[in-house]
């Protein structure tokens, strides 16, 4: 089948790739000229493993390729993909969708024959109303169906994520382009994945009521993390003790500084906001966000517990920025508000990680960077590990030891033993374990 993927972003690109590496002919429309320049000379936008060598493969098999222009792609397409950014809405927390009406619009003009349109951004409730309003609007002769199709894709395993999914939600009012999207996710038949078809404000709803859930049981955790630490009880032991009932699940329940990333955020804020518009708030849901933007900021604090009570003048080693590992996207990381914390405290922060430190220069200032965690750790008076990337899973601790001016490892993450690092010197302090 023909698809045009409108939005070269996270979703955008890593949906277009998959579906070409399925046999599908894609094209992949960004509005950024240096950036369709860059996907064209091999270049991702983006750091996500197996990302780089999937696109360079399918381009070259000659199923995948970009542009700047939509016309002639949407056109020829029978699927056309809305993939673009819906950010928070500064002022209200409200989902941001202009990209998503501009880009409407632009399809209304371009479709030829029958289409499907779909709605792959994360968007509120109705959001395929409005959509489907603006094309026969712009366009009264059209002959589509919009359609919502949300994604569930982790950063750091957006393509097997695709390829092998849990389920596949789509939103429908109408029979023929309900088959249109059986098609196009024929090949993952033989995975035996699910395809749930629902009424499109269904599908929309989905997809943020899958992630609050999830961000509730972060926060759930981490809260318990905390009164471990009051009565002497071990987090750890406790996510596995409820974890392993299949009521529960143990994903999710892995204490440390609070959720990040581009999609929790801003979708518990936006089911909060579209609640609110309802007259039927989300109490749960607005409880999380809070408890969660204060955690973050408490990590800070908790650095600075374990350094005797302040950290002026001292030298704090960060490890890990990103929200999570496998991936650079700084949005919303705990690392923010814990390096400002300790900026505010009068700390001089340095920091090391395998591949966010080029996004990380753009939301935090007068922080140094490290070549590795070895030379992060030179002199420094603490270090604080806040992303659990397996490069810092083994380090030497001895060797940590021998080049820090002061013995304090700081594990936001749990990624060590108690035992082992007070062993090797140190003074240790890790989240819900005493």
């Amino acid at each position: 089948m023909r698809v045009a993927m409108i939005g070269s972003g996270y979703v955008g690109l890593v949906s277009g790739a998959c579906f070409a590496d399925f046999g599908h002919e894609v094209a992949c429309i960004d509005k950024d000229p240096a950036k369709i320049a860059a996907l064209e000379a091999g270049r991702m936008p983006i750091y996500e493993p197996g990302l780089d060598d999937l696109v360079r493969r399918t381009v070259a098999q000659g199923r995948l390729a970009f542009a700047t222009d939509l016309t002639d792609a949407v056109a020829a397409a029978d699927a056309v993909f809305i993939a673009v950014g819906t950010p928070s809405r500064r002022g209200d927390g409200h989902a941001d969708l202009s990209y998503v009406v501009a880009a409407a619009r632009e399809i209304a003009h371009a479709v030829r024959g029958y289409t499907v349109v779909v709605t792959k951004s994360t968007v509120p409730v109705g959001t395929g109303d409005e959509v489907e309003r603006i094309i026969r609007e712009e366009r009264p002769d059209a002959e589509f169906a919009v359609v919502s199709n949300p994604e569930f894709l982790r950063e750091g395993a957006a393509i097997a994520d695709f390829k092998r999914p849990d389920r596949i939600v789509v939103g429908a009012e109408d029979a023929r382009a309900a088959d249109v999207m059986r098609e196009l996710y024929r090949p993952l038949y033989l995975n035996q994945a699910p395809i749930l078809v629902t009424s499109r404000r269904t599908a929309e709803l989905t997809k943020y009521a899958a992630n609050a859930f999830l961000a509730t049981k972060i926060t759930f955790i981490n809260e318990i993390a905390d009164l471990c630490e009051k009565v002497g009880a071990d987090v750890q032991d406790v996510a596995r003790g409820i974890g392993l009932d299949n009521r529960i699940g143990a994903k999710f329940l892995h204490a440390g500084p609070g959720y990040g990333g581009s999609c929790f955020p801003k979708d518990t804020l936006a089911l909060i906001k579209t609640a609110q518009d309802a007259e039927c708030p989300v109490r749960i849901v607005e409880t999380v966000a809070a408890v969660n933007d204060q955690r973050k900021r408490a990590m800070g604090r908790k650095v600075i517990a374990a350094c005797g009570g302040s950290v002026r003048g001292k030298r704090i080693a960060v490890l890990g920025l990103t929200f999570k590992p496998n991936t650079d996207d700084m949005r919303d990381a705990p690392s923010i508000a814990v390096v400002q914390a300790l900026q505010d405290g009068g700390a001089t922060v340095v920091a090391y990680d395998p591949e966010g430190m080029e996004q990380a220069r753009t939301v935090l200032d007068d922080v140094a960077y490290a070549r590795d965690p070895y030379a992060c750790a030179e002199g420094a008076d603490a270090l604080v590990l806040v992303t659990e990337w397996d490069a810092f899973r083994a380090l030497d601790l001895k060797r940590l030891r021998r080049v820090m001016a002061a013995p304090v490892l700081v594990d936001l993450r749990n990624v060590y033993r108690p035992d082992e690092v007070r062993e090797a010197g140190f003074t240790y302090a890790s989240v819900g374990r005493a």
